[in-house]
């Protein structure tokens, strides 16, 4: 988790001058591309975060990196002062295809600290899909955008017979460094190759990447070496642990060079099938316009007005990151390589009657979190979405028979702990998205739910005997204590008792539509067992010893970090908190609503100094953290405990102090691949579904948007309503609290509505107020 820095006002200013500057924005325009900022939060992020030419979702990743070397603290880092490559792939434990293009003395076979070149912001260009920077060591302007599986480059080149474009197979690149690589020249304006990513932590098979490279200019010569030494004699292949290759040719001043490179995680002549289908031509200048005008459309299924410059670029930059970070990984033909078993396997999704295939495979990291974030938004706006990973989920549970929690490069990795896939198909399902099989998907949820299933697995911990996510211990005692053997990560027996108890009732809540009834019983039966943690005498959730005695030295937020003892990348403070499907019983533990309000209450008052972000290096800082998944709900229970006006205080407060536009903040180091992003958009737009919409009869609770006019536009392939508007009145920074509301012409007292409103499509106005009305939203 990584924090963001303290910068003074005057170097605020100066930043948000240069982001103007650099996101090519224009006064006036009212696209919802153009305002997206993408240098948000990049001081200091992970590998996957910084995004400028993809597609939404695109398995092309293309961006400059000044920083090679991490998961963390890589890519793209706006203080960084140099450019070491440009390379394809961003994304969970998945990295790939470092090309750089030089003039004068050749240092490609010297690595990325021998031919970087320094870079500054001045005139560099990003916005969806494109960017454009100058690459001051070569005076070589670079341009950047692409499709879905095809980088396109536009290099102007100064004067020199010395001209190049490396391919720097065998790099350290992002997760881990490169096992095996190989590039050859395939005739003078075409490269292909592959590059094989070592095996992490993470990710427990090396997996290959590979690529096609077509040049608008014949190269001159080939170039290529191994250790870096350059292969003298003319080779038109190179091969190796640390091999490489370059081509080489003359230019004229202002001259500019395109490439395309295609790629593929299932082979070189898929690569191509890629680039063929996908891009033919050589028009740069449309490929940029089709890519702006595609964030547009995705973008612009949700149009907001009113609210201030910043609030809309925030809204929409939270937006952009909810659509991508999670990447397709099948080709253009519905092929993609299975990981899951001994040997790979060249698998293809399926195709409909017009030989197309009918959703794309995914490589996501895991679901954990996701239900107060992606599962709500996704399902609301982007159903289809939903559809896509669930068909990645159970073609995985076919290939592999285990339905993951977070994929990469078709291998199991089983990030975080649980099985956060049950909320993400239970919201589906009942929410009416079913193009996937059913049945099969509750089968594998199921398994996943008992000793052997996913949830048997702690954080990253392979192997089918895997036994570190304690379930044994779940269904003997109803709880998982602390100090159970495993070879795994976040063995967290609190925190795994809480989310399989919510994981439990989102089971039930599938099987009641789906009319399991023993199944809804059982499970229903077993979403209770977070009350076998609840310790009367701390009046918080409290981790149990494997003998069942209370764990000794309780702090429900630590003396040395606000993390502790038995929960997952958080503490008792937070954890206590996490009942999302009851949450009545939980306020039961407390005696009264009354109790559990003054005493939620009080860790907003006194989080609230720290911004609602828990600092590794101020414990007090942890009474709440929106900074991290398990306490992104807090704000919204206070409607769930007869305070609606205090869910609409909290939420705003949260917001704004979230609202950081510059390269300092907006994210606290962490938006973790849309999640963020997307809590972001619905405390923006006034919805939320405590219960992550798992619900067999889902509903959305409101608070107090911060625009004037909020329209969503339906996927009538899924809902039958054209648009939910929501429009609000007396709107400004001071008007936080809901006076009124009409729902469809008729007054509203409820802080919820049914999800069968929003999917007819409707109309909900609210009318704001400096002051709490705390008549309003108490009707349950």
């Amino acid at each position: 988790m990584k924090r963001c820095q303290l910068h003074t006002s005057i170097l605020i200013f100066i930043i948000s001058f240069l982001f103007s500057a650099c996101a090519e924005k224009t006064e006036g325009t009212t696209d919802p591309a153009s305002l997206v900022n993408v240098f948000v939060d990049t001081h200091n992020s992970r590998w996957f975060y910084f995004n400028s030419a993809t597609r939404p979702f695109g398995m092309v990743n293309l961006s400059p990196d000044t920083d090679t070397k991490g998961s963390w603290s890589s890519g793209y880092l706006y203080d960084s002062k140099q450019i070491r490559c440009f390379s394809h792939i961003h994304a969970w434990q998945l990295s790939g295809v470092a090309v750089m293009p030089t003039v004068g003395e050749f240092k490609g076979n010297l690595g990325m600290d021998a031919y970087q070149s320094s870079f500054s912001h001045e005139g560099e260009v990003a916005q969806p899909g494109y960017h454009k920077v100058d690459l001051n060591d070569y005076q070589i302007t670079a341009e950047l955008t692409s499709t879905t599986r095809v980088g396109f480059h536009r290099y102007t080149y100064p004067e020199s017979k010395q001209s190049y474009i490396v391919f720097d197979t065998g790099a350290f690149l992002g997760h881990g460094p490169t096992v095996y690589s190989k590039v050859w020249r395939v005739n003078d304006q075409e490269v292909s190759g592959y590059e094989v990513m070592s095996k992490t932590g993470r990710r427990p098979k090396d997996t290959p990447v590979y690529f096609v490279a077509r040049l608008s200019k014949s190269m001159e010569q080939f170039i290529s070496w191994r250790d870096s030494k350059i292969i003298d004699a003319p080779v038109d292949s190179v091969d190796g642990v640390h091999a490489g290759a370059a081509v080489r040719f003359q230019t004229d001043g202002g001259e500019q060079v395109l490439m395309k490179v295609g790629i593929s995680y299932v082979s070189v002549e898929q690569a191509r099938i890629n680039m063929d289908t996908e891009l033919p031509g050589w028009n740069f200048d449309k490929v940029k316009k089709n890519s702006y005008d595609e964030w547009n459309d995705w973008l612009g299924k949700i149009e907001v007005e009113g609210g201030t410059q910043k609030q809309q670029v925030k809204f929409y930059t939270d937006l952009w990151h909810a659509l991508q970070g999670r990447r397709i990984i099948s080709d253009v033909n519905g092929k993609y390589m299975d990981m899951t078993g001994d040997l790979p396997r060249v698998r293809r999704v399926k195709l409909g009657e017009d030989g197309k295939p009918l959703y794309p495979h995914y490589n996501f990291d895991a679901w954990w979190g996701s239900h107060w974030s992606l599962n709500i938004l996704w399902s609301m706006v982007y159903p289809q979405l939903m559809d896509g990973f669930c068909n990645t989920m159970i073609d995985m549970y076919k290939n592999g028979g285990i339905l993951p929690r977070g994929p990469s490069g078709g291998n199991y990795t089983f990030v975080m702990i649980g099985d956060p896939s049950a909320c993400f198909f239970a919201t589906a399902y009942n929410k009416g998205i079913r193009n996937y099989d059913a049945e099969l998907a509750y089968a594998g949820l199921r398994k996943n739910a008992f000793p052997g299933g996913s949830r048997d697995h702690a954080g990253y911990e392979q192997g089918r005997a895997a036994t570190g996510g304690g379930m044994r211990y779940y269904l003997e005692r109803g709880y998982v204590p602390e100090g159970i053997k495993g070879n795994g990560m976040h063995r967290d027996g609190a925190a795994m008792t809480l989310e399989y108890a919510y994981q439990d009732w989102c089971l039930a809540q599938m099987a009641q539509n789906m009319g399991k009834t023993d199944d809804y019983e059982l499970f229903m039966k077993r979403s209770q067992n977070f009350k076998n943690i609840w310790n009367p005498d701390t009046k918080y959730m409290h981790p149990r010893e494997l003998d069942g005695s209370w764990m000794a030295d309780f702090e429900p937020v630590g003396s040395k970090e606000p993390y502790t003892r038995g929960f997952c990348e958080s503490n008792s403070a937070v954890y206590t908190h996490f009942v999302p499907h009851d949450v009545d019983g939980l306020i039961k533990l407390f005696v009264d609503k009354d109790a559990y309000i003054d005493h939620l209450q009080s860790q907003f008052e006194r989080a609230q100094k720290f911004g609602f972000i828990a600092d590794k290096n101020v414990p007090e800082s942890g009474w709440v953290d929106y900074s991290n998944q398990p306490g992104t709900g807090m704000a919204h229970l206070f409607n769930k405990a007869g305070a609606p006006w205090l869910s609409q205080k909290w939420v705003r407060e949260v917001k704004e102090a979230l609202s950081d536009t510059t390269a300092y903040g907006g994210y606290n180091g962490d938006e973790d691949q849309g999640q963020m992003g997307a809590l972001g958009v619905l405390m923006a737009i006034g919805l939320f579904e405590e219960d992550g919409g798992a619900s067999a009869t889902p509903t959305y609770e409101i608070t107090s948007p911060v625009f004037d006019k909020i329209t969503m536009h339906l996927n009538n392939n899924y809902y039958t309503g054209k648009t939910f508007v929501i429009e609000t009145k007396n709107n400004n920074g001071a008007n936080t609290y809901i006076q009124s509301a009409k729902l469809n012409g008729k007054n509203w007292t409820k802080y919820w509505f049914l999800h069968k409103d929003f999917s007819n499509g409707g109309r909900l106005e609210i009318e704001l107020g400096p002051t709490p009305n705390k008549d309003w939203g108490i009707e349950y």
